[in-house]
């Protein structure tokens, strides 16, 4: 595992595990904002989830900021969460990341 993916690896990992997602995308966006070339810093989360049924978009995103504490309180800088249970995921329409406005770019 070389450092580039060490990050995004370890966000998989622990969503997997936590969540038994039926759909997950990860996808560092590090490369849209000012930070150093292969930074793994902004993060898009797409996850569909049985788990999520019944449970409201702010409990799910508290979860996850559970899940990934540790990531969040180092590495990561900015996290995109989009998160579905299997009935939303059917309609689900994943907006596209707006450009950085910030940093100097």
């Amino acid at each position: 595992m070389t450092d580039f993916t060490k990050v995004q690896r370890a966000v998989e990992e622990k969503l997997n595990a936590e969540f038994s997602p039926i759909h997950l995308e990860i996808l560092n966006e590090s490369h849209m904002h000012s930070v150093p070339p292969n930074s793994e810093t902004h993060f898009k989360v797409t996850l569909v989830s049985e788990s999520f049924e019944g449970i409201r978009q702010v409990k799910r995103h508290q979860l996850i900021y559970k899940v990934l504490a540790e990531e969040l309180a180092g590495p990561i800088h900015a996290l995109a969460l989009h998160t579905f249970d299997t009935n939303q995921w059917q309609n689900a329409n994943v907006p596209d990341s707006p450009n950085c406005l910030g940093g100097g770019k």
